[in-house]
């Protein structure tokens, strides 16, 4: 089933050179809780990444059993501190509770197979 996202397309979420990947593959409850996130940081989510075949997964160097694969995860540019500080706290407050933290980028997933309240750098 589809439903529409008011701050984004399914098509953010496609893997490259994959059209309809994030649409077919991406799970509800991960987009949900994306767009609640968008909608309290009061600033664009631009992915990065969404969703990633398990080839492709290893061809960009992605960890081993990555909620990327899974339809959970979704990686979002940063521009600076001001912009990361005000997604971290609408993830946070949307309810994520796996967030990676990288130079130019944040990871969330709600992966329901992996443990909650970790965050991690890369």
């Amino acid at each position: 089933m589809t439903r529409d996202y008011e701050h984004f397309n399914y098509s953010e979420f496609d893997q490259p050179r994959l059209p309809g990947s994030g649409n077919s593959f991406m799970h509800n409850s991960f987009l949900e809780m994306l767009d609640d996130a968008r909608e309290i940081a009061q600033v664009p989510f631009v992915i990065t990444s969404g969703y990633r075949t398990l080839k492709y997964n290893v061809k960009i160097g992605g960890t081993v059993n990555s909620s990327h694969c899974k339809g959970f995860a979704a990686d979002i540019a940063v521009q600076g501190s001001k912009s990361r500080c005000k997604i971290l706290r609408g993830l946070i407050l949307a309810g994520f509770t796996r967030i990676g933290i990288g130079t130019d980028f944040i990871h969330a997933d709600n992966d329901p197979g992996k443990p909650g309240e970790v965050t991690w750098l890369y």
